[in-house]
């Protein structure tokens, strides 16, 4: 391939990533918590962003519970422990509350919905709704990391030395569990987050903390959407 082939390619990965609304939401969001880290909770031109951010991100939100709602209502794979589908279906049904409630906050502080104390006692709840399907989120991350381990363990058992290296089965097997690592680690910190937006523990989750840790979920969230580049092939 030429350098141009390669700078198409490369800008046609960008476009595609961009055209995604919740890549471009993930971005909103490493703003908005990059703002809350810089300004600490203060007052001026970094808590204005952060605020500004918060609002803009809900109309991409818009709807969304209709995904999770989906996945309440849909079908679990065959096989599959039934606390990881309690887990599962809890936490579709929380993230789903906090969209949905979500939808309600937006319109309360953009001033369509006029009661301000409503707003806030529902943006309080969606908060904790959400604080609820991290946890949810993380014990099946746990559950399916540990079924996968096992799973892995079995087939090294079974595959000689140089074929583990070689069957697909087993590769797919071990990117999947990087995948849930990297998922789990995402959002365990999330929990964090959540209760530092909750205020929860204020002397020690403080706004600059939590800025810092919505940042980095927020780049991990990024990473993940990322698509997959295209074998080159070789002549």
């Amino acid at each position: 391939m030429t350098t141009l082939d390669l700078t198409r390619a490369e800008l046609a990965l960008i476009v595609l990533y961009l055209n995604k609304a919740e890549a471009r939401d993930k971005i909103c969001r490493a703003i908005q918590y990059g703002s809350k880290f810089l300004s600490g909770g203060q007052p001026g031109t970094a808590q204005t962003v952060d605020k500004n951010t918060s609002l803009a991100r809900k109309v991409f939100r818009l709807f969304k519970f209709v995904n999770d709602f989906h996945g309440l209502i849909s079908p679990v794979p065959k096989g599959t422990p039934l606390p990881l589908v309690l887990l599962g279906k809890s936490k579709n049904a929380l993230l789903s509350t906090f969209l949905f409630l979500d939808q309600i906050v937006w319109l309360g502080r953009s001033g369509i919905y006029k009661n301000k104390e409503r707003t806030e006692l529902l943006g309080r709840i969606s908060l904790f709704c959400w604080l609820g399907s991290s946890v949810c989120t993380t014990a099946v991350e746990i559950g399916e990391l540990g079924r996968l381990s096992s799973s892995i363990k079995k087939m090294e058992k079974e595959l000689k030395g140089g074929e583990k290296q070689h069957d697909e089965v087993y590769r797919a097997k071990l990117q999947k569990s990087n995948d849930r690592t990297l998922a789990l680690v995402k959002t365990s910190i999330d929990i964090v987050v959540a209760i530092g937006l909750l205020q929860l523990a204020p002397k020690t989750v403080t706004p600059r903390v939590t800025g810092a840790l919505g940042f980095t979920t927020s780049l991990i969230s990024c990473y993940q959407l990322l698509p997959a580049r295209p074998k080159v092939k070789t002549p």
